[in-house]
C-alpha cells in the first residue's frame, strides 16, 4: 500500500516548512524509521523519518521548496504499485484532524519536545541513535542552539567514562606562584616576538676547553658585551608608556630548582671579566640549589638568559622576564654541515632564540643584537 511522506508540524504556530535536502533518490529503497528528508521551520531543523518500508517512488517537493504543513512531500510504495491517483495530489495539504483530546498545555509540551529533537544535525542524530542518546539531554553548541555531532560525542564521553583519578594536588605557592604570576603578566602586557639564529660554536668550544668555562658563562659575557651598544634591549616599558633604558647591565640566568624556576642576577656583568662572571655564576647556582639566595641575588635584573640545551632542546620561544624588554633562549649544540668557501665542513652549531617586547624593540634592531652576539661568540677572544 502506498504511503505519503508529509511535511510535519514542528510547532503550534508553524504553517509551512522548507525542504533542505533529501537523503534518498527516487527509485531507491527506504526502510521505515531511517532519515529520509531534512526540513526547516522558523525554529528548527528536523530529519523526517521514512513512515514505511518500500521504494521512494516519487518526490513531489524538491530541495528549497516551501511546503504547507501536512502537504505530501513524497510517495513510498511497492516497486510495481500504481500511484497515479496519489501522485496527482502534487504536494497538496492533507486534511488536518482537529486536536480535541490533548489540552493546550500538553500540546505545547509536545511541540517543545519536537522542536528540541529537531534542533540537531543529521550526523548528530545518527550518532545519538547508534548510542541510544536522548537528544533532549544534549546541549547544542551552535550559535542558535543546534546540536552537532561533536555535542553528542562529548555527551557520550562525559556520561560513559569516569573522570581521571587525581594522583597528587600541588599547591601553586611560593616560587611557583611568583613565577606563574610574572609570566602571566608578561604575556598579557608585552606583545612577544621572536627571532632565531644559528651560531658556529667552534671558536667558543675552543675557549671552553682551554679555560674550562661553561657555555652559559661565555654566553653571559657575550650578551653583556652586546648590550653595551644595543641599549634598547636593556630597557623597560613603564606604566606611563615610557621606555626607560637602564644604565646598568644586570644579567639574570634562569636556574631550575626542586622548588621551581629562579633567576639569580649577575650585576654589572658588562664590567666583569669572564673569570669574574664564571665565579659569580657558580656561586649563585649553588645558592639556588641549596635555597640560600638572598633578595639582592634575584632583583634588579635588566636582561635574562635561559638555557635548555642540556635537555636536548634545539630551540624554543622563552617568555620575557618582566619588566625586562627581552630574553635569550639557548638551545643545544649539535654537529651540522656548514659551507666554508666551496667546501662543506662539520661544525658544532647552537641555536639562539631572542624573544623581545615589540612595543620597545622592532625586528631589525632585535636581529642586529642577535648578530652581535653571534659575532662575539664566533670571533672574539675573551
Amino acid at each position: 500500500m502506498a504511503t505519503k511522506v508529509v511535511m510535519p508540524r514542528l510547532s503550534l504556530t508553524m504553517k509551512e516548512g522548507s525542504v533542505a535536502q533529501w537523503f534518498k533518490k527516487e527509485g531507491e529503497t527506504v526502510t521505515k524509521g531511517e532519515p529520509l528528508v531534512e526540513v526547516l521551520s522558523e525554529k528548527a531543523t528536523v530529519e523526517v523519518e521514512a513512515p514505511a518500508t518500500g521504494v521512494l517512488r516519487k518526490i513531489l517537493a524538491e530541495q528549497g521548496m516551501d511546503i504547507p504543513v501536512n502537504a505530501t512531500l513524497a510517495i513510498i510504495a511497492a516497486p510495481d504499485e500504481e500511484i497515479v491517483e496519489i501522485e496527482a495530489e502534487m504536494a497538496l495539504p492533507v486534511k488536518e484532524e482537529k486536536a480535541v483530546d490533548a489540552a493546550p498545555e500538553i500540546q505545547t509540551e509536545i511541540a517543545v519536545a519536537v522542536e528540541k529533537r529537531g534542533l540537531a544535525s543529521p550526523a548528530a542524530k545518527r550518532l545519538a541513535r547508534e548510542h541510544g542518546v536522548d537528544l533532549a539531554n544534549v546541549k547544542g553548541s551552535d550559535p542558535e542552539g543546534r546540536i552537532v555531532e561533536a555535542d553528542v560525542q562529548r555527551f557520550i564521553e562525559d556520561t560513559s567514562q569516569p573522570a581521571p583519578r587525581i594522583k597528587e594536588v600541588i599547591p601553586l605557592a611560593g616560587i611557583k606562584k611568583t613565577a606563574a604570576e610574572r609570566v602571566s603578566r608578561s604575556f598579557r602586557t608585552a606583545p612577544h616576538s621572536t627571532v632565531v639564529m644559528e651560531v658556529d660554536m667552534s671558536h667558543a668550544a675552543k675557549i671552553r676547553n682551554e679555560k674550562q668555562f661553561s657555555y652559559t658563562e661565555l654566553l653571559v659575557k657575550a650578551v653583556a658585551s652586546a648590550l653595551k651598544t644595543h641599549t634598547l634591549l636593556n630597557s623597560t616599558m613603564t606604566e606611563d608608556e615610557e621606555i626607560k633604558v637602564y644604565g646598568d647591565v644586570n644579567i639574570g640566568v634562569a636556574v631550575a630548582t626542586e622548588q621551581g624556576l629562579v633567576v639569580p642576577v649577575i650585576h654589572n656583568a658588562d664590567s666583569k671579566s669572564l673569570e669574574e662572571i664564571a665565579s659569580k655564576l657558580r656561586e649563585l647556582a649553588e645558592k639556588a640549589r641549596t635555597g640560600k639566595l638572598a633578595k639582592e641575588d634575584v632583583t634588579s635584573g635588566t636582561f635574562t638568559v635561559t638555557n635548555l640545551g642540556m635537555y636536548g632542546v634545539d630551540f624554543f620561544t622563552p617568555i620575557i622576564n618582566p619588566p625586562e624588554a627581552a630574553i635569550l633562549g639557548v638551545g643545544r649544540i649539535v654537529d651540522k654541515p656548514l659551507a666554508e668557501g666551496k667546501e662543506v665542513v662539520i661544525r658544532p652549531v647552537m641555536t639562539l632564540s631572542l624573544s623581545y617586547d615589540h612595543r620597545i624593540v622592532d625586528g631589525a634592531p632585535a636581529a642586529q643584537f642577535l648578530q652581535e652576539i653571534k659575532k662575539i661568540l664566533e670571533t672574539i677572544t675573551f
